[in-house]
């Protein structure tokens, strides 16, 4: 007989009496965000105590129940949809208090919106009956306080009491302060852990019934906010494409883009991207140097308020417990102590434990210097690029071989501390586990790249130290193409690591399409790694797989072992634009815009590996972050891609190179120093033409 899971009033899965616990599935759910708030609900907009649904608010749960009744009934949903950035708008029928006939002659419009701090909720009740209809609207609420990590742990939580303060619903857990307030409603509490607010109302043909009602939050222990500005800190291209699917794409990145903005409260002017949505709602060092980067064609305000944000938490001394070190970028920074995978990995509140934020940082300060980044906020960050170039040299070789590695120190921190930073990505073919201290491929080609960058912005400033980083830079290269090439029966490729016995782990990856564009590789090799990117183990015609088929730990929907990021995909194809190997970035391109269509253009964090061939659409991955900042911000890549632009500003010149043929594109309102420019590819021309003044444009 099967052991059949039963569900808990809580919603939670249990067997023999005893909860599962289980990570919450996100695919289907409607979402409405602006940083540090977040509303999930089912797709009908109602708010049950189960999963991942509820009002968030700086990473804590602070409403877990909101059900509408119309009538008695649950309306009945017949569409939903986001509204903007911040809204989503949900379509419903009250069939309960309908007329006779087979038409539905009421209808219930939610439109949810969320702003730092607020969400709030108006309901409009319409009818086409021929007389006046009464009807009860009540909203059943709850509250469970549950932080962000005992959520997307499944733990089944009970909703606390409610206390009325006037004419307001409020809950208080000692640092988090909720109000909920129900204009015109009749609150009860005789439960009071399931408090209901109730409108009594008639609505005539013509004439429909407007309610609305307001959850305010306050965490006096946040260590980030919303952004301050009104807006995005970028500019807002005019973008008309050949191909519907990248305006699409753009626009809608855009605005969940917008609502990602956020600020630490050491830089509160500053604004940065959250990682993504629910799970990562904070600053990560990697993913938001990353997003930033991508953005840069649409100017360099969120580049250096990334930059200057990750700046104030730079390291300054050695500690074990949170893997500081001097002139490193942290890895995250979260409210509270974050328990991962039970009790096994517990993370400190401000946590340094990754290898390439350090490097990523620095090639972001370069290119958002090339993009037009104010002469004067450059200088202001060179003594963090000095301490940053200092920790490449004086504490990421632990063991003394010549190349960046990590290993955990403490036994309770990040195992992988790469992008792929799960417990099994670093695997040999066969499945067998690599054991630490790891040097990843790709986090040499970032370190060449630092390297070089930090070269030219020494030079550019006049301060020392130009020339030992590019012969620094040179060893680099002479030392990974000796040690981390391999041969398999498709040809040579980079193999993802060497292990703590400098062995090299030979798994087909995606990490070697990220030394791409870091100058680390010859043209050749870099065409050995393009052509061997695009081959059908590695490409699913969705995008880029990060394991290849033919390893033994592939499988479509594991998380860094088969699946696609959208991220990885758009580093790979702006690595490949800038070796000018442009079908390659086309095919990935193209994957990229299949899988965006299929995802109504919220792009999650990352989807199933199954190619085209055995799937008609892209495959979710159900616990996949949607928005999120890397992944939206990769339709910036793909359009650049179709353009083939870039810029060197402090030469004076926007490049005109190669592009992707994606079609024909015009975009109006990409902006370089803060100038706004355009360019127009017609899909019979192989490059852009860019109307840039005062800048001189360049092609290559």
């Amino acid at each position: 007989m099967l052991d059949t899971p039963l569900t808990t009033a809580d919603g939670a899965a249990q067997s023999d009496g005893a909860p599962i616990q289980r990570q919450p599935l996100l695919h289907e759910l409607l979402v409405a965000l602006s940083a540090p708030t977040q509303a999930w609900s089912g797709a009908d907009g109602q708010v049950r105590h189960t999963g991942a649904q509820g009002f968030f608010h700086s990473d804590v749960r602070v409403l877990s129940t909101a059900i509408v009744h119309v009538g008695g009934e649950e309306p009945e949903m017949i569409g939903s949809a986001p509204a903007g950035p911040g809204s989503v708008q949900i379509s419903s029928l009250a069939r309960g208090v309908d007329g006779p006939g087979a038409d539905p002659t009421t209808r219930v419009e939610r439109v949810r919106t969320v702003r730092a701090g607020e969400v709030t909720e108006t309901i409009t009740f319409s009818c086409a009956a021929a007389d006046p209809v009464d009807a009860r609207i009540t909203i059943v609420l709850g509250n469970d306080f549950a932080t962000m990590e005992k959520v997307k742990g499944g733990a089944p939580l009970r909703e606390v009491p409610a206390t009325l303060d006037g004419d307001n619903l409020t809950w208080t857990d000692g640092t988090v302060d909720v109000v909920v307030s129900t204009p015109g409603a009749t609150l009860n509490l005789d439960h009071p852990d399931r408090p209901t607010a109730t409108w009594t109302v008639r609505v005539a043909n013509g004439s429909p019934v407007v309610l609305s009602w307001t959850l305010s939050a306050v965490d006096h222990d946040a260590v980030v906010d919303g952004a301050s500005s009104a807006g995005a800190v970028w500019s807002r291209p005019v973008v008309v494409a050949d191909d519907p699917r990248l305006t699409a794409w753009v626009a809608q990145a855009l605005d969940d883009l917008e609502s990602l903005q956020m600020a630490s409260k050491r830089t509160p002017d500053d604004v940065f991207l959250a990682a993504g949505a629910p799970w990562f709602f904070t600053l990560f060092g990697r993913d938001s140097i990353i997003a930033a980067r991508m953005m840069l064609p649409l100017g360099t305000a969120l580049a250096a308020g990334t930059l200057r944000t990750l700046a104030a938490y730079q390291g300054t001394k050695i500690d074990q417990t949170t893997a500081e070190q001097p002139g490193k970028i942290l890895h995250e920074v979260r409210r509270a102590e974050l328990s991962v995978d039970g009790d096994d990995v517990v993370l400190p509140p401000i946590y340094y434990g990754t290898v390439d934020a350090t490097p990523l940082w620095i090639t972001l300060l370069h290119d958002a210097w090339r993009w037009g980044m104010p002469a004067v906020e450059v200088e202001a960050l060179l003594p963090n690029l000095q301490a940053a170039l200092g920790w490449l040299r004086d504490y990421a070789d632990a063991d003394g071989d010549g190349f960046l590695e990590y290993i955990d120190e403490t036994g309770r921190g990040l195992a992988n501390q790469g992008w792929k930073d799960s417990g099994d990505s670093i695997q040999f073919t066969d499945g067998t586990l690599a054991v630490g201290p790891i040097a990843l491929a790709e986090v040499q080609g970032y370190a060449y790249e630092a390297a070089m960058s930090g070269a030219a912005l020494l030079e550019a400033f006049g301060l020392d130290g130009a020339d030992a980083w590019r012969g620094w830079a040179a060893a680099m290269a002479d030392r990974f193409r000796a040690a981390f090439w391999l041969q398999d029966d498709l040809g040579a490729y980079p193999g993802i690591a060497l292990d703590g016995h400098k062995k090299v782990v030979n798994t087909v990856t995606s990490n070697m399409g990220h030394l791409l564009g870091t100058g680390i590789l010859s043209p050749d090799e870099a065409l050995v790694v393009a052509d061997r990117l695009v081959d059908p183990e590695m490409s699913s015609g969705y995008g880029l797989r990060t394991m290849a088929t033919s390893s033994q730990g592939y499988w479509p929907l594991k998380y860094h072992g088969g699946s696609v990021w959208i991220h990885d995909t758009a580093v790979v194809i702006e690595g490949l634009m800038r070796e000018g190997l442009v079908e390659q970035a086309q095919e990935l391109s193209s994957g990229l815009l299949r899988a965006a269509s299929d995802f109504g253009f919220r792009v999650p964090e990352l989807h199933s590996g199954d190619s085209t061939e055995v799937v008609p659409r892209a495959i979710p991955y159900p616990a996949a972050c949607r928005p999120q900042a890397w992944s939206a911000a990769s339709s910036i890549v793909v359009l650049q891609a179709a353009l083939g632009v870039s810029a060197d500003i402090p030469n004076g010149v926007v490049v005109a190179g190669p592009a992707a043929a994606l079609g024909g594109v015009r975009v109006d309102g990409l902006t370089v120093a803060g100038q706004p420019f355009s360019a127009q590819r017609e899909s019979s021309q192989a490059r852009a033409a860019v109307e840039a003044e005062p800048f001189e444009v360049t092609e290559v």
